[in-house]
């Protein structure tokens, strides 16, 4: 029993494909049709976007307006009949004949399993490269282990549990990213699989600028909620490094004022070590 929700704003062109592929996918697994629902999310499309998805008998869930990606995928879980929840996009991106492999992952225990992307369309955009690498590292960082791919929007996971983690995950793009985390950071079982791709339908709703600085604050919140001292050890590090930049001025170039930045940054490190280890008590104290 399986419940796909989807997010959708303004994507007429290709929501009737996209709910079409999904009840192609689940007629070759023989899912009977009273064993899954298809959940639109209309999330105040000015476009003909609701209408598609009603006539292609899914239910559909219509906001006012338009409250983001994350608030979109949170009340259709919510409003979702069974526990086994798959998440993809409206788009044509997400190709949704690999559900059946990341299906038959899911039942051997894992708590979500992902399709990391791959392909030229992922890496489609010279720019985004640095900016997912710096996330990227942010994450395992804070994980302890690799991560494929932070953010994908193609995962199946149960409601029951990702449920206890709603409120503290975010209400937009990305929310992907801090579940993520939050289920990294609690000891989930998180399995990725390959997937390819695909080129978008329509533009992209994604403000590469603004939303990777919303991903940054939400890495760095999710740090600081689940496991605070991470980001303190990476500012100490930091200016450790600073620190040798400075000794190695002083002894190359000697320089009085790169010994005092060693120095000074030695010190700082200390002290947010300090400022660190207090706040993983706290933590500690908290979780009791």
């Amino acid at each position: 029993m399986i419940s796909v929700v989807i997010p959708a704003y303004n994507e007429e062109n290709a929501i009737a494909y996209t709910i079409q592929e999904i009840r192609d996918v689940f007629k070759k697994m023989s899912v009977d049709t009273d064993k899954y629902e298809i959940i639109v999310v209309n999330d105040g499309s000015t476009d003909q976007t609701g209408k598609e998805a009603e006539s292609q008998s899914a239910r559909v869930i219509n906001h006012p307006h338009n409250v983001g990606y994350g608030r979109s995928l949170k009340d259709g879980i919510l409003n979702a009949k069974f526990d086994a929840i798959v998440i993809t996009d409206a788009d044509r991106t997400y190709p949704f004949e690999m559900v059946p492999e990341l299906y038959a992952e899911y039942q051997k225990g894992f708590d979500m399993v992902v399709g990391a992307r791959t392909g030229n369309h992922y890496r489609e955009s010279w720019l985004k490269s640095p900016l997912r690498y710096i996330l990227k590292f942010l994450v395992e960082f804070t994980a302890g282990r690799k991560v494929p791919d932070v953010n994908s929007g193609l995962r199946i996971f149960s409601k029951k549990t990702v449920c206890t983690y709603l409120q503290h995950l975010c209400d937009t793009f990305s929310f992907t990213t801090s579940m993520t985390l939050a289920y990294m950071m609690t000891g989930r079982f998180v399995k990725y699989i390959p997937i390819a791709y695909e080129k978008r339908e329509g533009k992209s709703k994604v403000r590469l600028f603004r939303d990777s600085l919303r991903t940054l604050q939400y890495i760095l919140q999710a740090i600081n909620y689940y496991n605070p001292i991470k980001i303190f050890i990476l500012f100490a590090f930091t200016c450790i490094f600073f620190s040798a930049i400075g000794f190695l001025m002083s002894a190359v170039f000697g320089l009085h004022s790169g010994f005092l930045l060693g120095i000074g940054g030695l010190l700082v490190s200390l002290i947010v070590m300090c400022f660190g280890l207090t706040a993983d008590l706290l933590k500690q104290i908290m979780n009791k």
